[in-house]
């Protein structure tokens, strides 16, 4: 019982320690606090380190996924407004749509599943963030479109891996269900990039 609480109260000292500083990454400070949630639940029950693994594994995927997917809406929604081109404008539009319904069941399900997420982008995020919008013109369309083929590259091969190894049956049934939706952006961006890179 006083292990539990000192767990508790390491997990309330990393939690206001990271608010009051924003120095740290989002997604690494969203780890933190769930691995010590995870710790206290070690220390709570009999938990064995192949079920701890599987939940450390399941909130770290978690944090990412919700990283991606703020930069996928907040990005597609400044391109519709500069985008020069009609196929990043398009693109962007699918982004915002997709993202925003993604983005609502990951945070109900990491709610529901006590996983903390990052209420902000993470430090690679919010660099490609500031590094295509920087742009103007074509070229940000450009750069746009060629971050989001990186970007959905990443994604499929994260989601993938997730709805097999993922330990909570619903958070692998969430990737599961996107993985084919994540492909079909990936199949899209990767057909529109040569009327973006074309274009003077």
């Amino acid at each position: 019982m006083k292990r539990s609480f000192l767990n508790l109260l390491c997990a309330a000292a990393l939690l206001s320690a990271a608010t009051s500083c924003n120095s740290k990454d989002s997604v690494d400070h969203a780890k933190d606090v769930n691995d010590a949630k995870v710790e206290s639940a070690a220390a709570n029950t009999d938990l064995g380190s192949a079920e701890k693994k599987g939940m450390e594994y399941d909130a770290e995927f978690m944090a990412k996924a919700a990283s991606g997917g703020m930069l996928e809406v907040q990005m597609g929604q400044q391109v519709i407004k500069r985008a020069v081109t009609p196929q990043a404008k398009e693109f962007a539009q699918k982004m915002v749509s997709d993202h925003e319904k993604s983005n609502a069941e990951l945070k109900a399900l990491a709610a529901k599943k006590n996983i903390t997420i990052p209420a902000a982008m993470a430090d690679e995020q919010s660099k490609i963030y500031k590094d295509v919008l920087e742009k103007k013109g074509v070229k940000m369309d450009q750069e746009y479109m060629k971050e989001m083929i990186k970007d959905h590259q990443e994604d499929v091969k994260e989601y993938t891996e997730a709805s097999t190894k993922a330990a909570d049956p619903e958070i692998k049934a969430f990737a599961t269900k996107n993985v084919p939706v994540l492909q079909m952006h990936l199949a899209m961006v990767t057909r529109m990039q040569p009327a973006v890179d074309a274009h003077k």
